[in-house]
């Protein structure tokens, strides 16, 4: 085995050599998938079809592509479009048409990025794609229906790769450990360095790789020379924290740090402790919680905590939530914080929460009984002849909009003051016009 510089990348030894080695994307290798039958070379009449291959970074779409190529002694030719022009295309495409024509061998283009190519260079593709000269495999990060032109996509499948589970990563570093293309077992992985790699990782397979062989090279680095320490070399997770000057946030997201982190983001936001709030949301990022969790958390603060104190506080941390769930990390962070900022630094009022706490309670207490009949529904037949809208005062047609009449159940009536204005943020004005409102509406 090669050694030093000569020796490939360990992410680049490890790449999957068949589909059994696959990890991951069990949804578009299932049997019989067009991509499955195009990596097997399936014959029949139903030919091989090129694909664009939609997914983030080390998911497996270079694996993939070497695996449509090695099938049926197939040529693989791979360009990037960062470095690639038209010329370069044509190049291809024509010593494709020569082996086919000679020898009766396919070729497959990979092309890596193509979302960075023009719509001339991609157009440049279309020949070769239309009458098959070439299989193109094509690999983006980005949204094929907006980088990609449209005839390219009607003449391909468009397959979408999924980030890897913390599951399936795991199963590529203990791989790695004991295979004989990478580790071959002279070294081990600790269990928290390797559920550290796995956190950072972020479900990128190429990027856990890197990262377990920088913490190798660590760990390598410590043994002094000519030692005859017996058994493999153990890597730590100091290692792994130095090899990728990431520390490890301690975080459980199914135990208690889990719910802790997350009452304390809460309850710094309520504080109005920016510094604090923030902090906590960075924790929850960086030991890998689903932004989607946090964005819920921040929703349910925004009424919670500060409810009519600053009502735009549940816009921001609405539309962070759907912004989150459409966008993803690591952008998401940035929307994050700013939906934790705004709650943070609004004027705070739990009187929508306290008043809603305090109506379900006397219901549940059995409080509240019928509804008055001049509120109840009259828009059926027989309702007039039941009383049912009979003195309803209809509030648009007073000068003012409102209607001095009775609202609620006999019971509760004169007894009940759920609502209580604070006198912060927005609120202060509320205070004054829900006391006037009460003078106005009721009439005992």
């Amino acid at each position: 085995m090669p050694t030093g510089a000569a020796l490939p990348p360990l992410a680049v030894r490890m790449r999957p050599r068949s589909l059994e080695e696959v990890r991951g994307q069990g949804s578009v290798l299932r049997a019989g998938s067009p991509l499955r039958r195009l990596i097997e070379g399936s014959a029949g009449a139903a030919g091989p079809l090129s694909a664009i291959i939609w997914g983030p970074p080390g998911t497996g779409k270079t694996t993939l592509a070497h695996l449509v190529a090695t099938a049926a002694d197939r040529r693989f030719v791979e360009l990037s479009a960062v470095t690639a022009g038209v010329k370069d295309v044509r190049q291809v495409m024509d010593q494709a048409a020569r082996d086919r024509d000679l020898y009766d061998r396919q070729t497959v283009l990979f092309l890596d990025e193509i979302h960075r190519f023009t719509k001339a260079q991609q157009d440049a593709l279309l020949p070769g794609v239309e009458n098959r000269q070439v299989i193109l495999v094509a690999a983006t990060t980005e949204n094929p229906s907006f980088s990609v032109i449209a005839p390219l996509l009607s003449r391909s499948m468009l397959i979408t790769l999924g980030s890897l589970t913390d599951e399936e990563v795991a199963e590529v570093l203990a791989s790695a450990v004991a295979d004989d293309r990478g580790l071959a077992g002279e070294m081990s992985l600790a269990d928290d360095a390797r559920d550290h790699l796995v956190r950072i990782a972020g479900g990128d397979a190429r990027r856990a790789l890197t990262s377990l062989e920088a913490a190798a090279g660590v760990a390598l680095d410590e043994v002094a020379p000519g030692s005859d320490a017996e058994g493999p070399v153990e890597i730590t997770l100091a290692h792994t924290e130095q090899a990728v000057a990431h520390a490890s946030v301690r975080y459980d997201k199914t135990g208690d740090q889990h719910y802790d982190v997350a009452s304390a983001l809460i309850k710094s936001m309520r504080g109005s402790d920016v510094d604090a709030a923030l902090h906590y949301l960075a924790r929850m990022l960086e030991a890998g919680e689903d932004p989607r969790f946090i964005a819920r958390r921040i929703v349910i603060s925004a009424s919670e905590d500060v409810g009519m104190g600053d009502p735009t506080a549940l816009q921001t941390a609405v539309a962070a939530m759907h912004a989150v769930a459409q966008i993803g990390m690591p952008e998401a962070r940035i929307i994050l914080a700013q939906a934790v900022v705004h709650n943070a630094l609004a004027p705070k009022s739990n009187a929508a929460y306290t008043a809603i706490n305090e109506a379900i309670a006397d219901v549940r207490a059995g409080r509240g009984g019928a509804v008055p009949p001049h509120l109840r529904g009259s828009g059926y037949a027989g309702a007039a002849r039941l009383g049912h809208g009979d003195g309803y005062v209809y509030a648009h047609s007073e000068p003012d909009g409102v209607a001095r009449q009775d609202y609620l159940p006999e019971d509760l009536q004169g007894q009940t003051d759920y609502y209580r204005p604070t006198d912060r943020g927005f609120e202060e004005r509320l205070g004054p016009r829900w006391t006037w409102l009460k003078g106005r509406i009721r009439r005992s």
